[in-house]
């Protein structure tokens, strides 16, 4: 059965969310950006041990992957999560779960049916 471009589109941007979050590094940002609600790259620097342009670069990654977004202040970017995306990708997961749990209760019945 082929994917729907629908479907195929939710798999890659849930492939970008999972590459995003496959850096620990990544993920504490995105975790102090949840607890904090906002924040620069100044301030997640100066709690994580790393520079504040790698932080940045961190940040870049998460923006692209639609993760967190930034708005300006002044001379600063403060970061927010978005969980829009966070849920989707959740939304997707679930969707491939019951696909697998629809095709393992069928794969049972077969099984069962030739005992």
């Amino acid at each position: 059965m082929m994917p729907s471009v629908q479907a195929a589109a939710s798999a890659a941007e849930a492939a970008n969310v999972f590459g995003a979050l496959a850096d620990p590094t990544r993920w504490q940002v995105l975790a102090l950006l949840a607890a904090r609600g906002e924040g620069t790259a100044t301030t997640l620097a100066a709690e994580m041990p790393v520079s504040r342009p790698a932080v940045i670069k961190h940040l870049n990654v998460l923006d692209r992957a639609g993760l967190v977004q930034g708005r300006r202040s002044g001379r600063e970017v403060r970061f927010s999560v978005r969980p829009e995306r966070l849920d989707a990708t959740a939304r997707w997961l679930a969707a491939v779960a019951h696909e697998w749990d629809t095709r393992l209760a069928a794969i049972k019945r077969i099984a069962e049916a030739a005992e």
